[in-house]
């Protein structure tokens, strides 16, 4: 039994994804993505199933230097930074907090721009899987106690049924030269570029502590 936020059983998971559409492959990213999670939450599910159909449609794989952006803070980046190695202290992965349940992957570029493919939960064909739908909606008719099993199989039921994709443009970033300065304000040394006017972000707009002495 693997300890977490919730207990789970990696046996269990397993025999819950043996069914046809589910690679061996696709079931060992979906092992490793709740094992970072620490529990098998259906975004995370959901999100092994859309990062292995967005490096399918790119044609790429996860030992390829790739670029990601998430639409929502919330269980998805986990997904991206297991199976597509982009993460947070990589700078490889950004995201964008809009509430969308969708990634987009792109590959390395040195133009301005490049192509990319954005994979997404389409509202449309969930329809055609209640459970899903209901707890996408964050309906009061979802109850966790009684419908996580049934939403689990479900999820992987419908694998990617649920996914649709269109190919978009992105811009490219570039690493940014910087210089370290001292915040007059805390005395502490950060990049220029992270200077609000005469102080540090966290002495200004991104302060979320407080000194105790």
């Amino acid at each position: 039994m693997t300890k977490g936020h919730h207990d789970y059983s990696p046996e269990a998971l397993a025999a819950s994804m043996n069914i046809p559409g589910v690679s061996p492959e696709l079931r060992d990213r979906v092992q490793q993505c709740v094992a970072f999670h620490t529990y098998p939450a259906p975004g995370v599910l959901i999100g092994a199933f859309m990062v292995d159909y967005a490096l399918e449609l790119l044609g790429a794989n996860p030992e390829q230097k790739l670029y990601a952006v998430c639409e929502t803070p919330k269980c998805l980046p986990d997904a991206v930074q297991v199976i597509a190695r982009c993460t947070t202290g990589n700078q490889r992965l950004r995201v964008v907090p809009i509430g969308k349940f969708a990634i987009t992957l792109n590959g390395v570029s040195d133009q301005k721009t490049t192509d990319a493919i954005r994979v997404y939960v389409d509202l449309e064909k969930l329809k055609k899987f209640p459970t899903i739908d209901t707890w996408y909606a964050n309906s009061p008719a979802y109850d966790k106690a009684t419908m996580k099993g049934a939403l689990q199989d479900e999820i992987f039921r419908a694998g990617r049924a649920i996914l649709s994709f269109e190919r978009v443009q992105v811009g490219v970033r570039s690493k940014r030269k910087w210089k370290s300065v001292t915040c007059p304000s805390c005395g502490e040394t950060v990049p220029d570029y992270m200077i609000e006017g005469d102080h540090c972000g966290a002495c200004g707009s991104m302060k979320y502590y407080k000194r105790l002495s």
